[in-house]
């Protein structure tokens, strides 16, 4: 039988964008807070929770393909060229 605690946490980080990331992710801490330590659904959840860190200094959660080129016709009108799997370091 599938955990429902990891099917909520797909259904909250499946449609993930950067706008709403940490948001999410304060979410999927609530869901996993109280697991033990070693419950798979919070291993899981902390998982999740690190891509969401990742997706919200990204511009896009675009999972195949590489960054755009600033040699690009058009660079300048990008907003940012940051895949979640290549995010911007966060600002200190």
């Amino acid at each position: 039988m599938a955990d429902p605690i990891i099917a909520q946490i797909d259904a909250l980080v499946g449609p993930a964008s950067p706008h709403f990331a940490y948001q999410l992710r304060a979410r999927v801490r609530e869901l996993i807070e109280n697991l033990p330590e070693g419950h798979p659904a919070r291993r899981y959840g902390e998982e999740k929770m690190e891509l969401l860190d990742r997706l919200g200094h990204a511009s896009s959660r675009a999972e195949e393909g590489g960054r755009e080129s600033r040699s690009r016709p058009g660079w300048e009108e990008l907003p940012s060229s940051a895949p979640a799997y290549d995010p911007l370091p966060p600002r200190r």
